[in-house]
């Protein structure tokens, strides 16, 4: 497998990620702290500025790799199976169109 086709099947995998998890913050069965630690998630995500800043070294670079995937992993172990495979099935479905 190429590059191309490599960077091609990892950005097919991030937009089902996303999907996934806009399907899981719609669903009526999330718990609510479930769906403020996805909106938490995004908030820092798309923050200005860093909780720990960048010219720190090693641990400034890596807060959005460690925090973000923490509060996404809260998000997915306070959800019901059942509600994160049928958001999933939900992804498949419409990716397969």
């Amino acid at each position: 497998m190429g590059f191309r086709a490599q960077l091609a099947a990892l950005a097919k995998r991030v937009k089902q990620e996303l999907q996934f998890y806009r399907a899981l913050q719609a669903h009526p069965r999330t718990p609510t702290l479930a769906k403020a630690l996805l909106w938490l998630a995004i908030g820092y995500l798309v923050m200005p500025f860093d909780l720990i800043p960048d010219f720190i070294p090693v641990i400034g670079q890596l807060d959005e790799l460690v925090i973000i995937p923490l509060l996404l992993y809260g998000a997915l172990k306070l959800t019901p199976v059942d509600v994160r495979e049928a958001c999933r099935l939900q992804v498949a479905s419409t990716s397969d169109k």
